[in-house]
């Protein structure tokens, strides 16, 4: 099996990667040399159907699930759009690393009508985020970090995802494992899991201070299955658990997060 070079992605809880940064709250391994399998060329195009499962908020003991178009395109391993990076690029690159910036979609939200016990808290708004990122792969190992900050106004603040993943090919499969964590601003955790005193008033909910630091520790999955030469299949899951302020905050009803993006893509 051709070596396989891998670039940070929110799919985000999740990915999702996010890695999206709303789906998959931190990287997941990108096979970006998958597609030479159709072609040497500069671009490399993949695209299909996808499906998302993640907490319907943050803290939030509902899930939700829907469709996700599963996008991986690339012009020369600089420019790209792959998942919630709309638009990014590759400022530096090379065979075992990349650092760049990208425009990030996160769907990450809240909104009270969708719980009783959310009423009275006001909703939170989704919206466009910008990411940097830097990515290192030695051997089988692949280290990222990026950080994402709120362009919308909506009271997101930012985020830093850490992760370190194992990655093994096997015949025609990919499997990627490996422990991570997150970082948050007191903005975010204000916005999501603090409780102001008119927030409490309206809610019923104790008034919260909240401020910056570790918002969750998780493992991250990846496993993706060339079908044929044109055909691929993944799935990408992270398992987390809140910490420090999201994990005490009255709005929180579940400290364990499960974020998946399933998706097959074709490769032209």
């Amino acid at each position: 099996m051709k070596a396989r070079t891998f670039t940070h992605r929110t799919v985000g809880a999740a990915a999702l990667a996010i890695s999206l940064a709303g789906f998959l709250p931190a990287s997941t391994a990108r096979a970006a040399d998958a597609t030479a399998a159709a072609g040497d060329g500069k671009w490399k195009v993949a695209l299909g159907p996808g499906v998302v499962v993640t907490p319907e908020s943050p803290g939030s003991r509902h899930t939700r699930v829907f469709p996700f178009p599963s996008l991986d395109i690339s012009y020369d391993d600089r420019f790209f759009s792959q998942g919630p990076d709309v638009l990014g690029v590759n400022a530096l690159r090379g065979t075992n690393y990349h650092v760049g910036a990208a425009l990030s979609f996160d769907f990450q939200s809240r909104n009270e009508k969708d719980d009783p016990h959310l009423h009275g808290l006001g909703n939170v708004h989704g919206g466009p985020k910008l990411k940097l990122f830097a990515d290192y792969t030695v051997w089988m190992f692949t280290g990222s970090v990026a950080l994402y900050q709120d362009i919308a106004a909506h009271g997101q603040g930012k985020t830093v995802p850490v992760d370190l993943l194992a990655s093994v090919p096997v015949g025609s499969c990919l499997f990627s494992i490996g422990p991570g964590f997150t970082w948050a601003d007191a903005l975010y955790t204000r916005t999501f899991f603090g409780v102001s005193s008119q927030q409490s008033a309206a809610s019923g909910l104790p008034v919260y201070r909240t401020g910056s630091g570790i918002r969750d520790v998780h493992l991250n999955g990846y496993v993706s299955y060339d079908f044929s030469k044109h055909w691929v299949g993944s799935v990408a899951v992270t398992v987390g658990r809140l910490q420090h302020y999201a994990a005490a905050s009255p709005i929180t009803e579940r400290r364990s997060e499960l974020n998946t993006l399933a998706s097959v893509n074709y490769r032209f």
